[in-house]
């Protein structure tokens, strides 16, 4: 589907969107400006090693991001929202962090005037333990498993439901229903209504997600083990490279479902494997995703040719989110649809 008719030849066609082979810098300005509703992206991080992908070196990291991200903002309607999952990284021969995530947040709120929404943690348990050096050999730093997630508006209130992402209320929640709740001011100093004791179907999600299964917070809790899923299965039938960073389909879905409603527009100008457009497809959200490496587009094309049984939607959305969080695995997604 061409979602606009400014857009070019796209290089894979689906249901709800396609994607585009280019340079997403070029690519956006064939996009009518305040037409996006939701931009949920991962940009090649910047590594101190550079990697096939293409990354940026921290120093230079925000001049180079700043230009895709002015775009960004014209093609945001006024109650769309900008989501940019960051990784971390150290500084070159030494154990001591960039904070390249941080200037980038500054200079998109001070000088693109971004709203920051709220800040969310993207916490991958399966990462493996780097750098070496410190982590290893000299064993001065511990394991980095959390990306920083912005969560980035042109206003104050962008369209936003966390009805839509209830986490299943704990065990003493449940019991706490189902025995009633007393009204009083808690030690804390606040103080709890009667309402507190009403069941709204799950708990509020917050910007943990998913630390503990059943606790709801604000840290993505999303191990990307994905050895044996169908996309890199496929990838290695049909010798194909597939992309070494994948975004996990279940973050792109978790916000997805938040922030958009069904046939709402998606991008993704940095694809990569296409996680996003797939989530958006699978969610009835209209969708575009640009690409610069024609080979990940290759890979990309695989996540759609699957049995209909393992699509997203089979899953009761209508459900809270139990269990934890997906992974970019298709069989843990399809698992978990049952």
């Amino acid at each position: 589907m061409k979602v606009f008719p400014t857009l070019p030849k796209p290089y894979d066609d689906r249901e709800y969107g396609a994607s585009y082979l280019g340079d997403a810098l070029t690519l956006l300005d064939t996009i009518p400006d305040n037409s996006i509703d939701l931009v949920l992206t991962s940009p090649p991080f910047a590594l101190t090693r550079e990697k096939e992908y293409g990354n940026k070196s921290s120093d230079k990291y925000v001049e180079w991001f700043l230009p895709f991200a002015r775009k960004i903002k014209d093609k945001l309607c006024e109650t769309g929202s900008f989501i940019l999952d960051l990784g971390g990284a150290y500084l070159p021969g030494a154990p001591a962090r960039s904070i390249y995530q941080f200037e980038v947040l500054v200079h998109l709120c001070r000088e693109l005037n971004f709203i920051l929404a709220q800040e969310f943690y993207h916490y991958n348990p399966s990462r493996l333990p780097a750098p070496a050096e410190w982590v290893n050999v000299r064993r001065c730093r511990v394991k980095d498993s959390v990306n920083v997630v912005w969560w980035l508006a042109r206003t104050k209130f962008p369209k936003a439901d966390n009805r839509k992402v209830l986490k299943e209320y704990s065990a003493s929640m449940k019991s706490l229903l189902r025995k009633g709740y007393k009204a009083k001011k808690r030690p804390s100093g606040h103080d709890i209504s009667t309402k507190f004791s009403k069941d709204n179907g799950g708990a509020v999600s917050s910007n943990v997600i998913g630390l503990e299964h059943f606790e709801p917070s604000n840290l993505l809790s999303i191990a990307n083990t994905e050895s044996n899923s169908a996309y890199l299965r496929r990838c290695r039938e049909q010798n194909i490279t597939p992309h070494p960073a994948r975004f996990p389909v279940f973050f792109a879905e978790y916000f997805i479902k938040f922030l958009t409603d069904e046939f709402d527009v998606v991008l993704d100008p940095f694809a990569g494997s296409n996680s996003t457009g797939f989530a958006a497809n699978s969610l009835k959200r209209r969708w575009v995703s640009f690409e610069l490496s024609e080979e990940y587009l290759r890979g990309a094309k695989l996540r759609f040719e699957r049995a209909p049984e393992d699509n997203l939607h089979t899953r009761d959305t209508k459900t809270p989110m139990t269990k934890g969080l997906f992974s970019d695995s298709e069989k843990t997604i399809n698992a978990k649809a049952k």
